[in-house]
Protein backbone atom coordinates (compact mmCIF):
# COMPACT_ATOMS: atom_id res chain seq x y z
CA UNK A 1 0.00 0.00 0.00
CA UNK A 2 1.35 3.40 -0.97
CA UNK A 3 0.63 6.11 1.56
CA UNK A 4 -0.76 8.96 -0.52
CA UNK A 5 -3.45 10.27 1.82
CA UNK A 6 -2.63 13.55 3.55
CA UNK A 7 -3.33 13.24 7.28
CA UNK A 8 -2.87 16.05 9.80
CA UNK A 9 -1.29 14.51 12.90
CA UNK A 10 -1.47 16.27 16.27
CA UNK A 11 0.39 14.05 18.76
CA UNK A 12 -0.43 14.01 22.44
CA UNK A 13 1.95 16.00 24.66
CA UNK A 14 2.41 13.21 27.20
CA UNK A 15 1.35 9.61 26.70
CA UNK A 16 -1.09 8.04 29.17
CA UNK A 17 0.31 4.55 28.64
CA UNK A 18 1.94 4.38 32.08
CA UNK A 19 -1.49 4.71 33.72
CA UNK A 20 -2.71 1.41 32.24
CA UNK A 21 -2.22 -1.97 33.95
CA UNK A 22 -1.53 -4.21 30.95
CA UNK A 23 -1.56 -7.29 33.20
CA UNK A 24 -5.21 -6.69 34.15
CA UNK A 25 -6.92 -5.29 31.07
CA UNK A 26 -10.71 -4.93 31.22
CA UNK A 27 -12.22 -5.17 27.74
CA UNK A 28 -13.15 -1.76 26.34
CA UNK A 29 -12.14 0.35 29.34
CA UNK A 30 -8.63 1.56 28.46
CA UNK A 31 -8.14 3.77 25.40
CA UNK A 32 -4.97 4.49 23.46
CA UNK A 33 -3.47 7.97 23.10
CA UNK A 34 -4.92 8.98 19.73
CA UNK A 35 -7.98 8.81 17.50
CA UNK A 36 -8.65 9.34 13.79
CA UNK A 37 -11.34 11.88 12.88
CA UNK A 38 -12.72 12.77 9.42
CA UNK A 39 -15.69 15.02 8.59
CA UNK A 40 -18.08 14.68 5.65
CA UNK A 41 -19.25 18.13 4.59
CA UNK A 42 -20.70 19.64 1.40
CA UNK A 43 -20.88 16.25 -0.25
CA UNK A 44 -17.26 15.18 0.23
CA UNK A 45 -14.84 13.82 2.82
CA UNK A 46 -12.48 16.40 4.32
CA UNK A 47 -8.83 15.98 5.27
CA UNK A 48 -8.35 13.37 8.04
CA UNK A 49 -6.85 14.26 11.38
CA UNK A 50 -5.24 12.22 14.13
CA UNK A 51 -5.86 13.86 17.48
CA UNK A 52 -5.28 13.05 21.14
CA UNK A 53 -8.09 10.78 22.36
CA UNK A 54 -10.67 12.88 24.16
CA UNK A 55 -14.19 14.20 24.36
CA UNK A 56 -16.01 15.66 21.36
CA UNK A 57 -18.65 18.40 21.44
CA UNK A 58 -21.87 18.53 19.43
CA UNK A 59 -25.28 20.19 19.40
CA UNK A 60 -28.05 18.65 21.52
CA UNK A 61 -29.99 18.55 18.22
CA UNK A 62 -27.37 16.30 16.58
CA UNK A 63 -29.41 13.98 14.39
CA UNK A 64 -27.67 10.73 15.34
CA UNK A 65 -28.88 11.20 18.92
CA UNK A 66 -32.49 11.44 17.77
CA UNK A 67 -32.79 9.29 14.66
CA UNK A 68 -30.10 6.65 15.04
CA UNK A 69 -27.84 7.21 12.05
CA UNK A 70 -24.84 5.56 13.69
CA UNK A 71 -22.84 2.54 12.55
CA UNK A 72 -19.64 0.85 13.67
CA UNK A 73 -17.19 -2.00 13.18
CA UNK A 74 -15.00 -4.10 15.45
CA UNK A 75 -11.58 -5.42 14.46
CA UNK A 76 -8.24 -6.31 16.02
CA UNK A 77 -4.51 -5.76 15.61
CA UNK A 78 -1.75 -7.92 17.04
CA UNK A 79 1.98 -7.69 17.53
CA UNK A 80 4.16 -10.52 16.23
CA UNK A 81 7.19 -11.87 18.07
CA UNK A 82 9.38 -9.70 15.83
CA UNK A 83 7.35 -6.57 16.66
CA UNK A 84 5.36 -6.29 13.42
CA UNK A 85 1.85 -4.84 13.61
CA UNK A 86 -0.63 -7.32 12.11
CA UNK A 87 -4.27 -6.45 11.37
CA UNK A 88 -6.74 -9.26 10.71
CA UNK A 89 -8.82 -8.93 7.53
CA UNK A 90 -9.42 -5.13 7.65
CA UNK A 91 -10.75 -5.03 4.09
CA UNK A 92 -13.71 -7.14 5.20
CA UNK A 93 -14.56 -4.62 7.92
CA UNK A 94 -14.27 -1.73 5.46
CA UNK A 95 -16.64 -3.46 3.03
CA UNK A 96 -19.14 -4.28 5.77
CA UNK A 97 -19.03 -0.74 7.16
CA UNK A 98 -19.98 0.58 3.74
CA UNK A 99 -22.77 -2.00 3.46
CA UNK A 100 -24.13 -0.68 6.76
CA UNK A 101 -23.67 2.90 5.55
CA UNK A 102 -25.67 2.23 2.42
CA UNK A 103 -28.58 0.78 4.41
CA UNK A 104 -28.55 3.74 6.83
CA UNK A 105 -28.44 6.44 4.08
CA UNK A 106 -24.87 7.43 4.94
CA UNK A 107 -21.92 8.18 2.62
CA UNK A 108 -19.42 5.44 1.82
CA UNK A 109 -15.98 5.61 3.42
CA UNK A 110 -13.24 5.71 0.76
CA UNK A 111 -10.76 2.84 1.05
CA UNK A 112 -7.74 5.14 1.44
CA UNK A 113 -9.29 7.01 4.37
CA UNK A 114 -10.12 3.73 6.12
CA UNK A 115 -6.90 1.81 5.43
CA UNK A 116 -4.31 4.57 5.47
CA UNK A 117 -5.96 6.31 8.40
CA UNK A 118 -5.95 3.02 10.31
CA UNK A 119 -2.30 2.37 9.44
CA UNK A 120 -1.22 5.83 10.58
CA UNK A 121 -3.17 5.53 13.83
CA UNK A 122 -1.76 2.10 14.70
CA UNK A 123 1.77 3.17 13.83
CA UNK A 124 1.49 6.18 16.12
CA UNK A 125 0.12 4.09 19.01
CA UNK A 126 2.10 0.92 18.37
CA UNK A 127 3.37 0.85 21.97
CA UNK A 128 -0.23 0.29 23.09
CA UNK A 129 -0.56 -3.01 21.20
CA UNK A 130 -0.07 -5.73 23.83
CA UNK A 131 2.50 -8.41 23.12
CA UNK A 132 1.16 -10.62 25.90
CA UNK A 133 -0.42 -13.96 24.97
CA UNK A 134 -4.20 -13.70 24.70
CA UNK A 135 -4.19 -9.91 24.37
CA UNK A 136 -4.67 -7.64 21.37
CA UNK A 137 -5.57 -4.14 20.22
CA UNK A 138 -9.31 -3.75 19.68
CA UNK A 139 -10.14 -1.26 16.92
CA UNK A 140 -13.44 0.61 16.76
CA UNK A 141 -14.20 2.41 13.46
CA UNK A 142 -17.56 4.21 13.55
CA UNK A 143 -19.60 6.87 11.76
CA UNK A 144 -22.53 9.02 12.83
CA UNK A 145 -24.65 11.89 11.53
CA UNK A 146 -23.70 15.34 12.84
CA UNK A 147 -26.30 17.84 11.57
CA UNK A 148 -28.09 19.80 14.29
CA UNK A 149 -31.60 19.41 12.96
CA UNK A 150 -34.83 18.00 14.39
CA UNK A 151 -36.41 16.41 11.35
CA UNK A 152 -36.70 12.80 10.20
CA UNK A 153 -34.44 12.75 7.15
CA UNK A 154 -30.86 11.75 6.35
CA UNK A 155 -28.23 14.11 7.66
CA UNK A 156 -26.00 16.04 5.27
CA UNK A 157 -22.98 16.01 7.61
CA UNK A 158 -21.18 12.99 9.14
CA UNK A 159 -18.11 12.15 11.16
CA UNK A 160 -16.00 9.01 10.75
CA UNK A 161 -13.66 8.10 13.60
CA UNK A 162 -11.40 5.29 14.78
CA UNK A 163 -10.15 4.74 18.31
CA UNK A 164 -8.34 1.75 19.80
CA UNK A 165 -8.21 -0.16 23.08
CA UNK A 166 -5.67 -2.66 24.40
CA UNK A 167 -7.73 -5.66 25.52
CA UNK A 168 -7.57 -9.09 27.07
CA UNK A 169 -10.09 -11.91 26.63
CA UNK A 170 -13.78 -11.00 26.22
CA UNK A 171 -14.93 -14.24 27.87
CA UNK A 172 -12.62 -16.09 30.26
CA UNK A 173 -14.56 -19.37 30.45
CA UNK A 174 -17.23 -21.33 28.50
CA UNK A 175 -20.48 -19.40 28.54
CA UNK A 176 -24.10 -20.03 29.42
CA UNK A 177 -26.69 -18.87 26.86
CA UNK A 178 -30.48 -18.73 26.93
CA UNK A 179 -32.80 -19.07 23.93
CA UNK A 180 -34.87 -15.90 23.52
CA UNK A 181 -38.50 -16.66 22.64
CA UNK A 182 -40.24 -13.33 23.24
CA UNK A 183 -38.06 -10.43 22.10
CA UNK A 184 -36.53 -10.14 18.64
CA UNK A 185 -33.28 -8.77 17.28
CA UNK A 186 -34.11 -8.50 13.59
CA UNK A 187 -36.85 -9.17 11.06
CA UNK A 188 -36.79 -9.66 7.30
CA UNK A 189 -36.62 -6.32 5.55
CA UNK A 190 -35.00 -4.67 8.56
CA UNK A 191 -31.44 -3.71 9.45
CA UNK A 192 -30.26 -6.87 11.21
CA UNK A 193 -27.41 -7.40 8.75
CA UNK A 194 -25.89 -3.99 9.47
CA UNK A 195 -23.82 -2.97 12.49
CA UNK A 196 -25.95 -0.01 13.47
CA UNK A 197 -26.21 1.24 17.02
CA UNK A 198 -29.96 0.68 17.29
CA UNK A 199 -29.60 -3.09 16.92
CA UNK A 200 -27.50 -3.20 20.06
CA UNK A 201 -29.58 -0.75 22.03
CA UNK A 202 -32.65 -2.92 21.43
CA UNK A 203 -30.79 -6.00 22.66
CA UNK A 204 -29.89 -4.63 26.10
CA UNK A 205 -33.17 -5.34 27.93
CA UNK A 206 -33.62 -9.02 26.96
CA UNK A 207 -29.89 -9.59 27.55
CA UNK A 208 -30.25 -8.06 31.04
CA UNK A 209 -33.16 -10.41 31.79
CA UNK A 210 -31.03 -13.38 30.75
CA UNK A 211 -28.12 -12.09 32.83
CA UNK A 212 -30.38 -11.74 35.87
CA UNK A 213 -31.31 -15.40 35.38
CA UNK A 214 -27.65 -16.47 35.37
CA UNK A 215 -26.81 -16.52 31.65
CA UNK A 216 -23.99 -14.72 29.83
CA UNK A 217 -25.74 -14.19 26.51
CA UNK A 218 -28.89 -14.98 24.55
CA UNK A 219 -29.59 -16.95 21.41
CA UNK A 220 -31.76 -14.85 19.13
CA UNK A 221 -34.40 -16.72 17.17
CA UNK A 222 -36.36 -15.79 14.06
CA UNK A 223 -38.86 -12.96 14.49
CA UNK A 224 -41.91 -14.75 13.02
CA UNK A 225 -41.99 -18.06 14.91
CA UNK A 226 -39.06 -18.09 17.38
CA UNK A 227 -38.33 -21.47 15.88
CA UNK A 228 -34.85 -21.19 14.34
CA UNK A 229 -31.43 -20.22 15.70
CA UNK A 230 -30.09 -16.92 14.36
CA UNK A 231 -27.17 -15.41 16.30
CA UNK A 232 -26.07 -14.32 19.76
CA UNK A 233 -25.85 -10.78 21.05
CA UNK A 234 -22.15 -10.34 20.31
CA UNK A 235 -21.32 -13.11 17.84
CA UNK A 236 -22.48 -15.59 15.23
CA UNK A 237 -23.41 -19.07 16.47
CA UNK A 238 -21.86 -22.29 15.22
CA UNK A 239 -22.45 -25.95 16.05
CA UNK A 240 -20.70 -29.24 15.34
CA UNK A 241 -23.43 -31.79 14.61
CA UNK A 242 -22.45 -35.33 13.64
CA UNK A 243 -19.01 -34.07 12.67
CA UNK A 244 -20.34 -31.26 10.44
CA UNK A 245 -20.10 -27.52 11.07
CA UNK A 246 -23.61 -26.01 11.07
CA UNK A 247 -24.39 -22.28 11.14
CA UNK A 248 -27.27 -20.04 10.11
CA UNK A 249 -27.11 -18.71 6.53
CA UNK A 250 -26.30 -15.06 5.96
CA UNK A 251 -29.33 -12.90 5.18
CA UNK A 252 -30.93 -9.61 6.15
CA UNK A 253 -31.37 -10.76 9.78
CA UNK A 254 -27.85 -12.14 10.34
CA UNK A 255 -24.58 -10.24 10.57
CA UNK A 256 -21.99 -11.31 8.00
CA UNK A 257 -19.30 -11.93 10.60
CA UNK A 258 -15.63 -11.75 9.63
CA UNK A 259 -14.72 -14.40 12.20
CA UNK A 260 -17.67 -16.50 11.01
CA UNK A 261 -16.44 -16.60 7.41
CA UNK A 262 -12.88 -17.26 8.63
CA UNK A 263 -14.04 -20.25 10.70
CA UNK A 264 -15.97 -21.62 7.73
CA UNK A 265 -12.90 -21.33 5.49
CA UNK A 266 -10.65 -23.05 8.05
CA UNK A 267 -13.21 -25.83 8.52
CA UNK A 268 -13.27 -26.50 4.79
CA UNK A 269 -9.48 -26.40 4.67
CA UNK A 270 -9.49 -29.02 7.45
CA UNK A 271 -11.71 -31.20 5.24
CA UNK A 272 -14.78 -30.67 7.40
CA UNK A 273 -18.26 -30.53 5.88
CA UNK A 274 -20.02 -27.17 6.36
CA UNK A 275 -23.78 -26.64 6.30
CA UNK A 276 -25.09 -23.06 6.18
CA UNK A 277 -28.74 -23.78 6.96
CA UNK A 278 -31.55 -23.14 9.36
CA UNK A 279 -31.25 -25.00 12.65
CA UNK A 280 -34.42 -25.34 14.69
CA UNK A 281 -34.40 -25.06 18.46
CA UNK A 282 -36.03 -28.50 18.55
CA UNK A 283 -33.21 -30.04 16.52
CA UNK A 284 -30.67 -28.27 18.70
CA UNK A 285 -32.06 -29.34 22.07
CA UNK A 286 -32.78 -32.88 20.93
CA UNK A 287 -29.29 -33.06 19.45
CA UNK A 288 -27.66 -31.95 22.70
CA UNK A 289 -29.67 -34.55 24.62
CA UNK A 290 -28.82 -37.36 22.19
CA UNK A 291 -25.17 -36.39 21.79
CA UNK A 292 -25.48 -35.50 18.09
CA UNK A 293 -24.57 -31.90 18.92
CA UNK A 294 -20.93 -32.28 19.86
CA UNK A 295 -19.98 -28.60 20.17
CA UNK A 296 -21.59 -25.18 20.33
CA UNK A 297 -19.65 -21.94 20.20
CA UNK A 298 -19.84 -18.29 19.27
CA UNK A 299 -17.57 -16.63 16.71
CA UNK A 300 -16.91 -12.88 16.67
CA UNK A 301 -14.15 -10.29 16.70
CA UNK A 302 -14.39 -9.48 20.40
CA UNK A 303 -14.82 -13.03 21.68
CA UNK A 304 -12.99 -14.75 18.76
CA UNK A 305 -14.16 -18.26 19.70
CA UNK A 306 -16.43 -18.55 22.76
CA UNK A 307 -17.28 -22.16 23.72
CA UNK A 308 -20.83 -22.66 24.99
CA UNK A 309 -21.26 -24.84 28.07
CA UNK A 310 -25.01 -24.52 28.64
CA UNK A 311 -28.06 -23.72 26.51
CA UNK A 312 -31.17 -22.74 28.47
CA UNK A 313 -34.55 -23.22 26.82
CA UNK A 314 -38.08 -23.33 28.24
CA UNK A 315 -36.83 -23.71 31.80
CA UNK A 316 -34.39 -26.53 31.02
CA UNK A 317 -30.58 -26.25 30.88
CA UNK A 318 -28.99 -28.39 28.18
CA UNK A 319 -25.35 -29.13 28.96
CA UNK A 320 -22.76 -29.45 26.19
CA UNK A 321 -19.85 -31.91 26.42
CA UNK A 322 -16.87 -30.83 28.51
CA UNK A 323 -14.08 -28.95 26.78
CA UNK A 324 -11.15 -30.94 25.43
CA UNK A 325 -8.10 -30.12 23.32
CA UNK A 326 -9.29 -32.10 20.30
CA UNK A 327 -12.52 -30.14 19.82
CA UNK A 328 -12.91 -28.34 16.50
CA UNK A 329 -13.50 -25.02 18.29
CA UNK A 330 -10.10 -25.36 19.99
CA UNK A 331 -8.34 -26.31 16.77
CA UNK A 332 -9.91 -23.52 14.72
CA UNK A 333 -9.14 -20.96 17.44
CA UNK A 334 -5.49 -22.06 17.46
CA UNK A 335 -5.26 -21.89 13.67
CA UNK A 336 -6.77 -18.39 13.43
CA UNK A 337 -4.86 -17.10 16.46
CA UNK A 338 -1.55 -18.35 15.04
CA UNK A 339 -2.26 -16.53 11.77
CA UNK A 340 -3.26 -13.33 13.57
CA UNK A 341 -0.09 -13.27 15.66
CA UNK A 342 2.31 -14.31 12.88
CA UNK A 343 3.18 -17.68 14.42
CA UNK A 344 2.37 -19.44 11.16
CA UNK A 345 2.40 -18.30 7.55
CA UNK A 346 -0.68 -16.43 6.30
CA UNK A 347 -1.44 -18.53 3.22
CA UNK A 348 -4.97 -17.10 2.87
CA UNK A 349 -4.08 -13.42 2.51
CA UNK A 350 -5.87 -12.37 5.69
CA UNK A 351 -3.20 -10.22 7.34
CA UNK A 352 -2.31 -6.59 6.66
CA UNK A 353 1.18 -5.76 7.95
CA UNK A 354 1.93 -2.23 9.10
Amino acid sequence: MTDTLQIDIHPIEKSRIDTVDFDNLVFGRSFSDHMLSVDYQNGEWQRPQILPFGDITFSPAMMSLHYGQAIFEGMKAYKSASGEILVFRPEENWKRLNKSADRMCMPAIPEDIFMEGLSALLSLDSAWIPAKEGCSMYIRPFMFSTDGYVGVSPSKGYKFMIFTCPVGAYYTKPIRVRVETKFIRAAHGGVGFSKNAGNYGASLYPTKLASDAGYDQIIWTDASEHKFVEEAGTMNLMFVIDGKLVTAPIGDTILDGVTRKSVIQVARDFGMAVEERQLSIQELTEGVTSGKVQEAFGAGTAAVIAPIATIGYDGVDYELPAQSLDLFSRRVFTEIDNIKTGKIADTRGWIMKI
